[in-house]
């Protein structure tokens, strides 16, 4: 349906019946004034964008300077992390695993309606179908989210593929996920205490065996926006286990060399590790080009052919906002601001930009802003929302129903010793075991002289909707399932960009020299490049790694690709305590793996005895 800017949304489309079902039996439970079905319109948009200014929600930007992009704030005591009230409600206790807060499902099915009564009232609920993944693409999955937040419905614009076109694939044999969301109960009069409102009863919950999502009391972020991390990573992990795929925190990107061979690597960091700066890297080796399929998420699939397949499920990026790169060109325009500062000329600022602009500033929570204020001027986590394709560096395979066949695997996480640049995996369960065992370094309240290590699988440790040793054996089971098509699963990589030398100095440039370290892979791929047999993989042989043009010595190449046997048996017992504590659900598999490696780490010690 076409609307014009002045049309209410109150015109509901032909739904198939178990979906118009449970639209109303949530309707009876938060008596919203009016049910607006959204279309995914451009006019539907602008409807949503007018009624976030008139309510005070969100500001028009200057159209000169960044046309069609506003600013939403937040209410301080609103957190985008609600990690403490999420709960995996499974059916067995288990099945949620350590990393995860279980909760009793039949308690939280009589705990969630009382806490949903009426917390609609005077206001619209939004039911917005969505799809995850390119429209008639085998790995995509559809849903429904239902809420009263018009701030969530603007962003999944920005984000998903929305609206009527999902809609009509929603026959009633469809199998889609259901999720509600509500920012709480109106307070002072029916008004919201601010634009979003602090809510002391926030909570979120995952039913894995329903394909149902539950998120009260949030106003932004992973713990609203149920179609972005809790369905693409937390329940699509669940789902993906069930059906034979992954759900993976991943970038997806494509690497082109000199003669024109295209290669597609997924990469898993933990955050702050590097995984968009990756995936949006601008080379600096002559001939190589890294371009954009996903900055945050991969689904991965075998395909007819048995090879495994990549999509990105979603269709823009919520990201945090960008200082540098193809990022800053993408949000020049079209984009949802959270939490950004406002300067008088009506553009965005944060600090990470450079000085402050001399028209003045008003900051993220609505006052006046100096460098004297002594508080920052945009809030931490401040985010963007913008359409994919306005990033200038997006490979044109982005969206092809049919995925990208993997060339590779890369995980990669924060350390300051022991690991080195690159090392290639022996095999599948050896990749399987670097990534189940991934430890990264994170900084110390704010301190960057002071850090804590934390084991972080595959940068899923916030992410995975069940018991992670159950998620090792479901890798070592898609490697399976692969071999048994016919073909190999891709070599997976593990790379380190942040080992320092005894002062505490990076040794390597990172950045868009990254893709020097993308080349000796490439290569690998291709039988070209030449490596090192270690105990813990295969690493660069000497000059394997192309450094002209950098500052790069030999010496401190080969500081980075150094192996002390101590540091890594002593890693080697931390990872067996790390992978025991799964008890029951730690796969055999990769526990052999690591008697492996520690056998020959304890020979490769001996030897070097030997000789001193």
């Amino acid at each position: 349906m076409t609307l014009s800017a002045s049309l209410p949304l109150t015109t509901p489309p032909v739904a198939p019946e178990p979906l118009a079902r449970w639209v109303a039996e949530i309707a009876a439970i938060t008596t919203p004034e009016r049910i607006e079905w959204c279309d995914g319109s451009e006019a539907e948009r602008q409807i949503v964008m007018n009624r976030l200014i008139r309510n005070g929600n969100a500001v028009r930007l200057n159209p000169a300077i960044r046309p069609d992009s506003y600013v939403m704030r937040s209410d301080p005591a609103d957190l985008d992390d609600a990690g403490s009230r999420t709960y995996t409600c499974s059916v067995d206790p288990a099945d949620a695993g350590p990393s995860n807060n279980w909760a009793d499902p039949e308690h939280m099915r009589k705990i969630l309606p009382s806490l949903f009564a009426g917390a609609m009232s005077g206001r619209i609920m939004y039911v917005v179908a969505f799809c995850m993944g390119p429209l008639g693409s085998p790995m995509a999955r559809m849903g429904v989210q239902i809420t009263d937040s018009a701030y969530l419905v603007a962003n999944m614009h920005a984000m998903l593929r929305v609206g009527d076109d999902v809609l009509a694939r929603l026959d009633p044999g469809a199998s889609w996920v259901r999720g509600v969301h509500s920012v709480g109960r109106p307070l002072r009069d029916g008004r919201l205490a601010s634009p979003m409102p602090r809510n002391l009863t926030k909570q979120v919950c995952h039913f894995p065996e329903d394909k149902e999502m539950w998120a009260y009391g949030a106003a932004h972020g992973s713990a609203s926006i149920l179609a972005w991390k809790p369905l693409a990573l937390r329940s699509a992990s669940t789902l993906a286990r069930d059906e034979g795929w992954l759900a993976e925190h991943m970038a997806l990107l494509r690497l082109t060399d000199p003669a024109g061979r295209q290669r597609h690597l997924a990469a898993a960091f933990p955050p702050g590790c590097g995984k968009t700066d990756l995936a949006t890297l601008t080379s600096t080796l002559p001939g190589w080009k890294v371009e954009t399929l996903s900055d945050d998420v991969a689904w991965i699939a075998p395909g007819p052919d048995g090879r495994l397949r990549a999509i990105n499920p979603e269709a823009g990026m919520y990201g945090v906002v960008p200082s540098t790169g193809t990022a800053l060109d993408a949000i020049s325009r079209h984009t949802l601001f959270t939490d950004t500062a406002v300067t008088d000329d009506g553009d965005v600022w944060w600090e990470s930009l450079g000085d402050p602009p001399a028209t003045g500033v008003t900051d993220w929570t609505g006052q006046r802003w100096t460098p004297a204020s002594g508080r920052p001027a945009a809030r931490a986590l401040a985010r963007f929302a913008v359409s994919a394709d306005q990033f200038p560096g997006m490979a044109d395979s982005w969206d092809d129903p049919a995925g990208v066949v993997l060339d590779a695997i890369i995980v990669g996480s924060r350390r300051s010793r022991a690991v080195p640049l690159v090392r290639q995996a022996r095999d599948w369960d050896h990749g399987v075991l670097m990534g189940a065992t991934l430890l990264t370094e994170e900084t110390v309240n704010d301190s960057v002289t002071e850090t804590t290590e934390r084991h972080d699988p595959f940068g899923m440790r916030r992410f995975c909707g069940y018991n992670l040793g159950d998620h090792w054996q479901h890798w070592l089971d898609v490697g399976d399932a692969v071999r048994e098509a016919g073909a190999e699963p891709p070599p997976i990589f593990e790379v380190n960009w942040f080992r320092t030398d005894h002062e505490g100095r990076l040794l390597w440039p990172g950045f868009g020299d990254n893709v020097r370290v993308l080349a000796w892979i490439a290569d690998r791929l291709d039988g070209r490049a030449q490596g090192v047999e270690t105990p813990v993989g295969t690493l660069p042989a000497p000059g394997a790694i192309p450094l002209q043009g950098t500052e790069v010595t030999p010496a401190t190449m080969a500081a980075l690709l150094r192996l002390d046997p101590m540091d890594l048996l002593a890693e080697c017992e931390d990872d067996m305590r790390y992978v025991e504590a799964f008890g029951d659900h730690t796969p055999r598999r990769l526990k052999e793996e690591l008697c492996r490696t520690r056998t020959q780490l304890r020979a490769m010690q001996e030897r070097r005895s030997s000789a001193a």
